[in-house]
């Protein structure tokens, strides 16, 4: 079957199991106040498109930081499907439709190149993880090539030291093993990257490492540090040593 075929059907799937989701979230919300049906639709979207996931480590608690390394849009069904996790995004996502369905997952919205009101930031993502579901930061800020890690960003992590909670900081690497650098999303338009990935042939296994939680006894660079080191480990990669953290001191 040609790829555009196989993307076209993909696509006609997805939007059949929105139209199925999307009125049973709703309703479900407008009753109850909550709604399973977010993380569900993940969930079967990441099936539909091909990918099968598999949870390594120990279950997370609702009060955790995720620190997650960053290779595709696929990272957004993968990770939200297989936790139920929140998302920490940057504050303009484009299509106003691609903001509602963020919204359904609780994401934050942060402004990542203003960096005088990191606290503000930092303060909005604490206020979520006193919430019921973990919260996921992309430290990387962007995706990746899949072959190596980007430089990690350190200044959200202090919206661990502004919870009202005890927060829990875990490493998390989403490992697509050997077909990650054909499904990195990394200086590719984005429609192109889409339909390719959406052409694949067959199934594409995906493990999320929920890695062993930091020692808050350092400060957030050195978490920074930390959190990258043991993602890149899990990955195989070797770690950057000359740029293994960005941001703001």
């Amino acid at each position: 079957m040609p790829a555009r075929v196989r993307a076209g059907r993909r696509v006609l799937a997805l939007v059949l199991l929105f139209v199925v989701c999307a009125p049973l979230h709703l309703a479900t919300k407008w009753i109850a106040g909550r709604s399973p049906w977010p993380r569900r639709f993940l969930a079967a979207a990441a099936w539909l498109i091909g990918i099968r996931v598999r949870l390594t480590g120990r279950p997370l608690r609702p009060h955790s930081l995720l620190i997650v390394n960053h290779t595709s849009w696929l990272d957004i069904l993968i990770l939200g499907g297989g936790t139920g996790c929140a998302f920490v995004s940057k504050d303009r996502l484009g299509h106003g439709f691609i903001h509602w369905l963020a919204d359904q997952q609780a994401t934050v919205y942060v402004k990542r190149s203003h960096v005088k009101g990191a606290k503000d930031q930092a303060t909005a993502i604490a206020r979520a993880l006193e919430g019921d579901r973990p919260v996921a930061l992309f430290p990387e800020g962007t995706t990746g090539p899949g072959t190596h890690l980007l430089p990690f960003r350190s200044t959200l992590l202090e919206a661990a030291n502004f919870a009202a909670k005890d927060v829990e900081i875990r490493p998390v690497a989403i490992d697509f093993g050997e077909p990650r650098a054909a499904v990195g999303w990394y200086q590719e338009p984005g429609k192109r990257n889409v339909l390719r990935i959406l052409g694949r042939r067959g199934t594409l296994p995906v493990t999320i490492h929920l890695l062993d939680p930091l020692d808050r006894g350092g400060d957030r660079k050195q978490l920074t540090g930390q959190a990258r080191s043991a993602i890149a480990a899990a990955l195989g990669f070797k770690s950057v040593s000359h740029s293994p953290i960005a941001g703001p001191e």
